[in-house]
């Protein structure tokens, strides 16, 4: 059998590859996207509730890990979020802000893969579903594939795109099939791990945690240098919400974390406050009406914070507001791959061309979104690479094919 000719073929119908393929085919290339999944866009599916945090009005370079803290800027400064959400709006998918400049939508995530499978239709993408990458070579002509499953044969394309994601969530099928075909083709890979995770605990910290499943309280969460100041969740496992899921990209093993409770005011100054306007409650009522009363009764517990507030010296209230400024832990690990949203490390940027995503040692190959050595804060900032880093090479293959 002849092997079927495209112009590209991209591996992996993710945010990242089907905007790739969007823009490799805008004008007239053929392109072929191919995924072992039986649906298109999972993580886009199951992403921010089942609404999708598509973008973050804030992206920038700044909110991104990386081995090269500049590698980002390039295609984020040339397809933004406004970028993106014009072709929303031009789809008329309706839209919401919430905090931190985090963009939802309305209804459900599947409008964003709607919108994808219908800006990939109208330029022509073949998309091949239940279909798994089982040989690849190149040539002097490009790349030789052979494809298993549904989309089963062998292909041939100029231009073959990595857009297979990381390792995070693998019930998915997520898998280092990316990463394999960099080390593959000479790419080097750096170090990968789980990212925007829940942290865990030892048992001496968990026999605590556990009575407070359920809690979320207001919190800054740091660890050396970095902090966030989101919603802290106590679980059965450990801990988790946005702070937390945000410092775990920072953590590592062996290191401390730092949570301030009530992060804003004064904390000493309401204590001493209420002291002489409360000073017949006892310090864990206080406590209770700044924070979510099983916490505060199980920090008053667990330090002997008792008796009635106004009976506790100045000194003393000052060290409880010092205590719950600066409570240490020490994480023993975090959840894995099962629950993480993203995966730190992957392809080397240095072996990558900022501006098309292009391999600079393997004309023709391509590397775009969670695989890449580039992974954001939570809030819509790993969607955002995935537009930006999708279009830049998408639109250097078109290019590269206009007459």
């Amino acid at each position: 059998m002849a092997p079927a000719s495209f112009d590209t073929i991209v591996l992996g119908a993710g945010a990242a590859g089907m905007m790739c393929a969007i823009h490799a085919a805008g004008r007239g290339g053929r392109v072929l996207v191919i995924d072992h999944a039986r649906a298109p866009g999972e993580k886009i599916r199951i992403s921010g509730g089942g609404r999708c945090n598509f973008t973050n009005t804030g992206t920038s370079a700044k909110s991104f890990l990386s081995g090269n803290p500049h590698f980002a800027k390039s295609a984020l400064g040339r397809y933004g979020a406004a970028d993106f959400v014009r072709m929303v709006e031009r789809h008329t998918i309706p839209y919401h802000e919430k905090t931190l400049g985090q963009l939802f939508c309305d209804r459900s995530a599947k409008d964003i893969i709607a919108m994808l499978l219908d800006e990939m239709a109208a330029v022509g993408v073949e998309l091949r579903l239940g279909t798994r990458l089982e040989t690849i070579a190149r040539t002097e002509a490009g790349f030789q594939i052979g494809l298993e499953g549904e989309g089963a044969g062998p292909v041939r394309a100029s231009h073959f795109v990595v857009a297979s994601g990381g390792k995070s969530i693998p019930k998915m099928g997520a898998s280092g099939i990316g990463y394999q075909l960099a080390e593959r083709f000479g790419l080097a890979v750096t170090e990968t791990r789980p990212g925007l995770v829940p942290l865990t605990f030892g048992d001496d910290v968990m026999a605590g945690f556990r009575d407070l499943a359920g809690v979320a309280v207001d919190a800054r969460v740091s660890c050396g240098k970095t902090g966030f100041e989101e919603a802290l969740l106590f679980t059965h496992r450990g801990l988790s919400g946005p702070a937390i899921l945000q410092i775990s990209s920072y953590w590592r093993e062996r290191q401390p974390i730092s949570i301030a409770l009530l992060p804003q005011g004064d904390l000493a100054d309401r204590l001493l406050r209420a002291k002489h306007e409360q000073s017949r409650k006892a310090i864990g009522t206080v406590l209770a009406e700044l924070l979510p009363r099983r916490l505060a009764s199980h920090l008053a517990e667990a330090h002997g914070w008792t008796g009635p507030i106004g009976e506790a010296t100045d000194k003393g209230l000052r060290a409880i507001a010092a205590r719950l400024g600066q409570w240490r832990l020490q994480p023993t690990g975090t959840e894995g791959y099962r629950t993480a949203e993203v995966t730190l490390g992957g392809v080397g940027t240095a072996g990558l061309d900022a501006r098309t995503m292009e391999a600079r040692n393997v004309p023709g190959l391509y590397f775009i979104g969670e695989v890449v050595d580039v992974t954001g804060w939570l809030g819509g900032y790993n969607f955002q690479w995935a537009w930006s880093s999708g279009w830049a090479a998408g639109t250097a293959i078109a290019e590269r094919g206009a007459p």
